[in-house]
């Protein structure tokens, strides 16, 4: 007897991919892994990478009000360079420009030395941290991440949002504190000098 004939249904062509990836990532709240876009989609990794592709052609720099970048992990949309100042007055958002010295600072110690507690930011600027952190975790950009295991202090990590307003695919695009200059080397000292007495 002879087998019914099972018909196999062809994948839609990247192109009409490329535009529900394009949606999902209108949609979502946060940048999107290709893992995560290709669950969502219900379709294969390797065909969403191809369809992102062709999604970063459309929306590239210059070429459209919205640019596709990939940041903290995954992909999203952002203003491009030409409308990020229009953008800028239409929502109050954190952005590197309207953080203070002290706010960049602490930052700066945290992606660096992470997780770290209050306590090991202040020994590092010198100075007390409590409301610089405290603003900081407001506007999303420091998260508490556990307990110091000596003193039970609660340490903080950067977010997915410091690394999408910083346009950093993750910490390890950092750049290195000896090509910063100035007074990385003090710095550099410092940070050794936390890291060496957690560690202890």
């Amino acid at each position: 007897m002879d087998r019914p004939l099972r018909l196999v249904q062809a994948a839609p062509p990247v192109t009409q991919l490329a535009r529900v990836i394009e949606a999902l990532l209108v949609v979502a709240s946060q940048p999107l892994s290709v893992e995560e876009l290709a669950a969502a989609a219900a379709d294969d990794a390797a065909r969403v990478e191809e369809a992102l592709q062709l999604v970063a052609a459309r929306f590239a720099e210059g070429e459209s009000g919205i640019v596709l970048e990939h940041v903290a992990g995954g992909y999203a949309f952002r203003a491009s360079r030409d409308a990020a100042e229009a953008c800028g007055r239409l929502f109050e958002r954190p952005v590197e420009r309207g953080l203070s010295q002290a706010a960049l600072e602490t930052l700066a110690i945290v992606a660096y030395l992470g997780p770290c507690s209050r306590p090991d930011i202040a020994r590092v600027r010198g100075v007390a941290a409590d409301s610089v952190v405290a603003n900081l975790v407001e506007r999303g950009l420091l998260a508490e991440a556990g307990r110091s295991d000596d003193a039970g202090a609660i340490e903080y990590r950067t977010t997915p949002l410091f690394e999408r307003i910083f346009g950093l695919g993750s910490l390890a695009e950092l750049p290195r504190l000896d090509d910063l200059g100035g007074d990385a080397a003090e710095i550099r000292k410092r940070l050794e000098q936390i890291a060496a007495s957690r560690g202890a």
